[in-house]
């Protein structure tokens, strides 16, 4: 699973580690989209109307989504 984060114009794929995940309890079982609204809710802070974007809190750029493979 790869997360999608555009920066500067620019998207980029960041894999999601065990180390993203290592502060997550997980007590069933989730399928890829799931985990992707987890660490999204995890990993950004949403800047409502007029903006509608969910900012890493790292800085790292916009979060857009995920790739699950």
């Amino acid at each position: 699973m790869d997360l999608i984060i555009l920066n500067d114009g620019l998207y980029s794929l960041v894999p999601v580690t065990k180390a993203l995940l290592a502060d997550v309890k997980l007590f069933a079982k989730v399928d890829c989209f799931s985990l992707c609204e987890i660490l999204r809710l995890k990993l950004t802070t949403y800047y409502d109307a007029p903006f509608n974007y969910h900012i890493m809190n790292d800085g790292s750029g916009y979060f857009f989504g995920c790739i699950c493979r």
